[in-house]
């Protein structure tokens, strides 16, 4: 597996821990439907969470939430609509993005919890 590859899943790991330790329930990893794709899908307290996680190694050039534009948040709403209506879920439903930085072999995580909304058009 390339090293970009193996960051992304160590990354996607903490994150899951971390959301672990705060309370919400995985539902599903890497959730796939035809070409949508959603990285966490979680649940507390009667809300369904979406979470986009981005891992980068160091923030030189970009923050790491800076990759999720309008095209990305297009298509994780359109996964998270498809998800939603495939297991009959109605419920609030909630976008967050998960940044971890590698320093040193460690995590720095950050949750920006309500990091977008669904666009209106």
């Amino acid at each position: 597996m390339a090293e970009h590859n193996e960051l992304g899943k160590a990354g996607e790991n903490a994150a899951v821990a971390y959301l672990e330790e705060h309370g919400y329930l995985i539902r599903h990893r890497n959730w796939r439907k035809g070409h949508l794709e959603l990285d966490i899908v979680a649940a507390k307290k009667n809300e369904l969470v979406i979470v986009e996680v981005k891992t980068r190694s160091n923030t030189l050039f970009a923050q790491p939430e800076e990759a999720v534009d309008l095209p990305k948040i297009k298509r994780t709403v359109r996964a998270a609509d498809t998800y939603m209506k495939l297991f009959q879920i109605d419920v609030p439903v909630r976008f967050d993005i998960i940044t971890v930085i590698s320093e040193n072999g460690n995590f720095r995580i950050d949750h920006i919890k309500e990091a977008f909304y669904p666009p209106l058009f």
